[in-house]
């Protein structure tokens, strides 16, 4: 058997870093790898070939070898998702889906894919494959016990491009004792949290340390979920980096009760790991105990966090605006709480119900959901919440306003001083070479800084720490968190984009000057955004093209119109124009829709990952 497993391209959002990953971090592609489908791939058959997709480091194969093609997927990749299903599906594939989403709302992939895993695999996938190769496929494999984490596999991290990756990715636990109730981990975990023992945490590493991977991220939902079980892994991995000459770098998602006990800061200090990710979510106590987060209510959140950055760890965190308590103030009250505690990466999100959560629940009961293009999407500007008392309008208005004030050069910088004052000493090094790191480091000057002016640059070396000369690799780090969050805040919340339609009719008009009226045209894309849709099929359009560049340009910086550039009947002979105009615009590729055949696709040398890859469906 030939399984062909595929992780969906992820929309650009604050989380993606997109800028940092493409512009600044030596030959990164991505964060994080999906570790999921390499899970599933250590539990396949062993006598089965395996190959694993990630589209947001590599194009996917639009002819694969395959008998069997399983395609994972969260919310926010759904479209996407559904997309690569019926792409494969028409084309004469088995399909199987599986993933978050698929295992919160099976019945949304009803009579879509031909089969649904939802769930933990541990045990269904094994049986999936044993039904598909007795010829027997069901339609539905539903984990309706409790999966024993024993029983879960070393992940086949060998099957992934990890070198294309910031960090390779680790789980630990799966469950959260809390019972907030906007999250939905309960919902698919349970709040009892299930480890794995210390040793096969060892296992992981040991074949990741093979590999030549210096950081790693746990993607527990809290992995302190169980503290007495968190401490004892702590102190094997104190021990197990002590033994292996401390290789690893380590980041993780806690809670903020981290912060009230000694021992497991201590623990985790020895262990190095270097960031915490918490869900902080309002400084505001009201809002906290509206949606049941209890555990932020135990002690003042600004000393908390103060104290971690004294142990020597940094803090990301997690933001919520819209929970019915909050009014306009919130958005000051946001605003003052993440300056005051230098975050850097602050994640602020409007609340968001997520299906199958109380949230949702209550709020479906109360009429108080809306249809948005993405439900799962909480860094939008829009949401499915209706509040109690202030309009979508204004919401937005004052959620778009809190990033402006954060992102300015004075915001990112003030930050980093606040941080660094109480910023105990850090094990974080980055995990480059002295090349790569002083190479990073030029282009952070010539991408990020000089294009900011003087005043950037002041900016920048005024949060220099002198006397601090070990927290300078943090400080550049808030610096590329911060630009890589401005400039995806100023093209996607600040923009005030012109008559799209008026800049599309003019690029239009400048190409049909060469080529026939149908072969550009105006469609709709993702999101019922518009398109420019050209055809290149001859020496013609591609000159026609080339004189409509600026056009072209001007087109994709002042507007969220997308480009879609139909190739899939160009004559082999045309590669290298092809190849040439991909090359030019490959800095805005996340907006260039390609539409080529598989020979095309082979044939070409540049990467493709970096452009939408348009799935046309057969016949």
């Amino acid at each position: 058997m030939r399984l062909l497993l595929i992780n969906p391209r992820v929309p650009e959002s604050f989380w993606s870093f997109k800028w940092a990953v493409n512009d600044i971090l030596p030959g990164k592609r991505a964060l994080n790898p999906p570790l999921g489908i390499a899970t599933v791939a250590a539990l396949t058959p062993t006598h089965w070939d395996v190959e694993i997709v990630d589209e947001n480091v590599e194009s996917v194969p639009l002819a694969p070898k395959a008998d069997i093609i399983g395609i994972t997927g969260m919310g926010v990749q759904e479209p996407r998702q559904k997309e690569l299903i019926q792409y494969y599906r028409d084309h004469g594939y088995f399909v199987v889906v599986g993933g978050s989403n698929a295992s919160l709302c099976p019945e949304k992939y009803e009579g879509i894919a031909d089969a649904v895993v939802a769930g933990e695999g541990e045990y269904i996938w094994p049986e999936f494959c044993r039904d598909f190769e007795a010829g027997h496929p069901k339609p539905l494999y539903r984990e309706t016990g409790t999966v024993n984490l024993a029983d879960s596999p070393v992940p086949r991290f060998d099957l992934l491009k990890l070198k294309l990756y910031a960090n390779a990715t680790v789980q630990y636990s799966r469950g959260c004792p809390y019972t907030c109730e906007f999250c939905d981990i309960i919902v698919m975990f349970g709040r009892k949290p299930r480890m794995k023992s210390p040793a096969q945490i060892g296992r992981e590493l040991d074949v990741l340390k093979g590999l030549g991977i210096t950081s790693i991220f746990f993607v527990d939902d809290n992995m302190i979920g169980n503290k007495k079980e968190a401490k004892k892994l702590f102190a094997y991995l104190a021990d197990w980096q002590t033994r292996n000459g401390r290789p690893f770098s380590f980041g993780t998602e806690v809670s903020i009760n981290l912060s009230q006990d000694e021992e497991l800061m201590s623990l985790m200090k020895a262990a190095n790991f270097n960031w915490v990710f918490i869900g902080i979510e309002s400084p505001d106590p009201a809002s906290l105990k509206e949606t049941g987060k209890s555990q932020n209510l135990r002690e003042d959140l600004l000393t908390s966090v103060r104290r971690i950055y004294s142990r020597g760890m940094e803090v990301l965190a997690g933001f919520i605006i819209g929970f019915d308590n909050d009014s306009e103030a919130t958005f000051e009250q946001q605003y003052r709480f993440i300056t005051d505690s230098g975050i850097q990466t602050a994640m602020i999100g409007r609340l968001a119900a997520l299906p199958k959560t109380p949230l949702y629940e209550r709020l479906e009961r109360e009429g108080r959901l809306r249809q948005v293009a993405d439900e799962s999407d909480n860094t939008s500007v829009s949401s499915n919440v209706i509040h109690k008392t202030m309009s979508d309008e204004t919401i937005a208005r004052l959620y778009a306003d809190v990033y402006r004030r954060l992102l300015t050069d004075d915001g990112i910088a003030t930050r980093i001083k606040n941080k660094l004052a109480y910023m105990g000493k850090t094990g974080y090094r980055g995990g480059y070479t002295l090349a790569e790191t002083l190479g990073l480091f030029w282009r952070l000057i010539s991408k990020g800084l000089i294009p900011g002016g003087p005043s950037r640059l002041w900016h920048f070396f005024r949060t220099w720490p002198l006397t601090k000369p070990h927290l300078v690799p943090t400080m550049i780090a808030d610096w590329i968190a911060g630009l890589s969050m401005r400039k995806y805040a100023a093209d996607n919340l600040w923009c005030t984009f012109g008559d799209d339609l008026h800049l599309i009719e003019n690029a239009r008009a400048k190409i049909g000057r060469y080529v026939e009226q149908g072969q550009v045209w105006i469609g709709r894309q993702y999101a019922g955004l518009p398109s420019l849709n050209i055809r290149l099929d001859d020496a013609l359009s591609f000159a026609a093209v080339r004189k409509a560049r600026p056009q072209l340009r001007k087109l994709l910086k002042q507007s969220r119109t997308r480009i879609l550039l139909a190739a899939d009947t160009l004559p082999l002979e045309r590669l290298d124009d092809l190849e040439k105009l991909l090359k030019r615009l490959s800095q805005y590729g996340d907006r260039v829709f390609l539409q080529i055949s598989e020979v095309t696709r082979e044939r070409l040398t540049i990467d493709l990952s970096a452009f939408q890859l348009v799935l046309v469906p057969k016949g």
